[in-house]
């Protein structure tokens, strides 16, 4: 445990950060994976609005900076070429 005031100051702050990027890389991870589930069933239109869900949670979480911009691009890019092949 530190023993710093800065270092317990810096302690808060990144456990308080961690706690609140976790809602939104949690909230992405689901929103993928629906859109996974819904690519390999058969509906092509729940796939589509489950795949801009996810793309949506995606660039929200890029945006608030707790994924990269191009790991939020890529992951967005993955998901529309397997909806892409499903059509």
């Amino acid at each position: 445990m530190a023993n710093i005031k800065s270092a317990i100051k810096r302690n808060k702050q990144n456990e308080k950060r961690r706690v609140r990027n976790r809602v939104y890389r949690g909230t992405a991870r689901t929103f993928v994976a629906r859109a996974r589930v819904a690519i390999a069933g058969s509906d092509a239109d729940a796939a589509k609005k489950a795949t801009l869900v996810a793309i949506s949670a995606l660039d929200k979480a890029a945006q608030k900076g707790v994924i990269h911009k191009n790991n939020a691009a890529r992951r967005k890019s993955r998901l529309m070429k397997h909806l892409a092949e499903v059509k």
